[in-house]
């Protein structure tokens, strides 16, 4: 199972956000240069993230962006399935693509979905706080020292 890039960014997005200290800001142009991503790439993900209330976004010179929620209310497993537009792991996931001769009874497909809610399940046992458990080394790599 492979997550777009937009999700691993987004994750990063809001680790970054939550490696700062209380009240601490942080910009698109910094997460864009931390992790080497096109500022305009960042900003669409800070978009989605504003509108599904992950984050706040304060406008201005001094703005930037915080967390709207504790590190520990926000589940890892909700974030992933947001930011995913979709899980099509394979055609025949796909209803409106679906051309496979086998999936009348073809058992792959039931398989790979009872191990995709598997891998959500886990994702599920964990929030933004068991991410920054180790805030300080976090910290360190990102030059917020």
């Amino acid at each position: 199972m492979r997550l777009k890039k937009y999700t691993d960014y987004a994750l990063r997005v809001l680790i970054i956000a939550a490696s700062k200290s209380a009240g601490e800001l942080t910009s698109i142009k910094e997460i864009a240069e931390t992790f080497e991503i096109s500022t305009e790439h960042v900003r669409k993900i800070v978009h989605q993230l504003n509108k599904l209330e992950y984050i706040h976004t304060i406008r201005g010179r001094n703005g930037g962006i915080q967390l709207a929620q504790s590190p520990e209310q926000i589940c890892v497993g909700q974030v992933v399935r947001e930011m995913e537009n979709d899980f099509v792991l394979m055609e025949c996931f796909d209803a409106e693509g679906n051309q496979c001769v086998l999936l009348p009874k073809c058992k792959l497909k039931h398989a790979l979905n009872k191990a995709l809610q598997a891998f959500l399940h886990v994702l599920d046992d964990y929030t933004l706080a068991d991410l920054i458990v180790n805030k300080q080394d976090l910290r360190a790599l990102l030059a917020l020292e």
